[in-house]
């Protein structure tokens, strides 16, 4: 039997220098190692989330790194998710369930601290007591002194794990130095002792130019550089943060058929799209350019987390009309959760959930409505099409309940594995519904580009998602075991 590791955080010396992606790679190396590691990151801000198996709501990141683990994901794993729903205020979703709102203000005051830190410590103390090591992912900077005695995810929650901490740095963004020792000499010397290696991190160029960078970094923290992990471009891990997205070429791409994802300004859950992106026969990009939307042969509305602020401005901008132009000469428009409810005729938001807007007029390509509420559902599913038999699966995450329109039967567009209808299908054109994941199935797919078949010029299907998942968290693991110092991490984990 192996002898238990020390648990590990991964903090960092700011936003995006890739705690997530190395928390993945970490996962997966001790998985392959003989370890049963799991995720964990006490607090986490996104839109980007995911059902778990029992119905509950945890950040995306977390979700990925528990399948790199080779675990079932679960809401201890993330206890403490917030949402943003617009610039000062989120969504406050604990142990998977939404408890209310706060705006930052009122969040990061001390009152109430307290039961959110004793909320995530037991989340933690139950995980540990399944899994060996706890892969703890911080979030931010570790050096925000403002916060720091509200702070419930970074070295506080380290110490209480009795956590190793590896600080991870992005070279790429410049001042690597500074930030690194600055993030080390702010510390409380309680919370100092805890660091115990770096990890320069998205390196590009010769890594021998770093040799003498990492000598005068080691001599500087008193820390040791444990590796410099170089930027990667060929391994696809899905991502938690939608700020990438508006890079994506808008160009149209002949032999292919161009689909074009409406870049809302809330969009959520964007990793929808993923597997339908590397489908040899699509070219996909993110848009919210009105001569785009209109040259597109598919327009798919997302998820979002403030639907009709986002359907608001897709009327202000153009979009709206854009996306009922391209349909009406040919385009298919697909809309997935409250880019299914933007379809409808109308949204009824009598009890004011997502703002002071009690109704507004949808873009009536589908005859449903849908009235917002204050329940949401939270649930992974198994489902066939109305049009076929074969199974697919998906989740849902949704606040809001959607019906025919007076006057109207609907078309489901599929039927859960509990018998009810979901979604609404038109025509092999027009279609809506609430699951998140469906475009992971191949089939869908297939359903999808059918119309469209004979403008591409490759008939080949991409590898099927799962599998090809799985082997990016191999290659991931293997570029990452490669640049660390894998026989000192462990030592570090294994010291008394």
């Amino acid at each position: 039997m192996k002898r238990r590791l020390h648990n590990l955080m991964l903090a960092g010396t700011g936003s995006d220098v890739g705690k997530s992606i190395i928390a993945t790679a970490l996962c997966r190396i001790f998985l392959q190692d003989g370890y049963s590691p799991a995720p964990f990151k006490a607090q986490n801000m996104a839109l980007n989330s995911f059902a778990t198996k029992d119905g509950l709501e945890i950040g995306r990141a977390q979700a990925v790194q528990a399948e790199a683990a080779g675990v079932e994901c679960h809401t201890d794993m993330n206890p403490l998710l917030l949402k943003p729903q617009s610039d000062h205020t989120s969504q406050v979703v604990l142990n998977g369930k939404p408890v209310g709102s706060s705006s930052a203000y009122d969040y990061f005051r001390k009152e109430g601290k307290e039961e959110l830190r004793q909320a995530v410590c037991e989340a933690f103390d139950r995980l540990s007591a399944r899994y060996d090591p706890i892969v703890m992912e911080g979030a931010g900077s570790v050096s925000e002194l403002n916060l720091a005695e509200t702070d419930i995810v970074n070295l506080p929650m380290a110490r209480y794990a009795n956590a190793d901490v590896i600080l991870v740095a992005d070279i790429d963004r410049g001042g690597v130095f500074a930030s690194v020792y600055g993030s080390i000499a702010l510390q409380k010397p309680e919370y100092k002792s805890l660091i115990k290696g770096i990890i320069i991190n998205k390196f590009r160029g010769d890594l021998r130019l770093f040799e003498e960078g990492r000598k005068i970094l080691e001599n500087i923290c008193k820390v040791p550089v444990l590796g410099v992990v170089p930027y990667y471009k060929d391994i696809y891990i899905e991502e938690e943060d939608s700020v990438d997205l508006a890079r994506k070429s808008f160009s149209m791409e002949k032999g292919k058929i161009n689909v074009a994802v409406v870049l809302l300004r809330h969009i959520s859950n964007f990793t929808d799209f993923n597997s339908l992106e590397r489908d040899p026969r699509v070219h996909l990009y993110y848009t919210s350019n009105t001569e785009d939307i209109k040259k597109s042969d598919i327009i798919i509305i997302p998820g979002t987390k403030s639907t009709i602020d986002d359907l608001y401005e897709l009327r202000r901008n153009g979009c709206a009309q854009a996306i009922i132009s391209a349909h009406r000469n040919g385009a298919t428009v697909l809309g997935i959760c409250g880019g299914y409810q933007m379809m409808g005729t109308q949204i009824l938001d009598p009890q004011h959930i997502e703002g002071d807007t009690p109704m507004l007029p949808g873009l009536g390509l589908l005859p449903v409505v849908t009235t917002m509420t204050s329940e949401k559902t939270t649930r992974q599913t198994t489902f066939h099409l109305t049009a076929c038999t074969t199974e697919m699966k998906g989740y849902e995450i949704h606040m809001g309940e959607t019906y025919p329109a007076e006057g109207y039967e609907i078309q489901p567009l599929a039927i859960l594995d509990s018998g009810k209808e979901e979604g609404c299908i038109v025509d092999s054109k027009t279609m809506g519904c609430y699951l998140h994941g469906i475009l992971d199935n191949p089939s869908f797919i297939d359903f999808l580009l059918e119309p469209f078949k004979e403008k591409t010029e490759t008939k080949n299907q991409a590898e099927d998602y799962t599998a090809f998942k799985q082997r990016q968290y191999d290659l991931l693991a293997d570029h990452v075991r490669k640049h660390i110092e894998m026989n000192i991490l462990y030592s570090i984990l294994k010291n008394d």
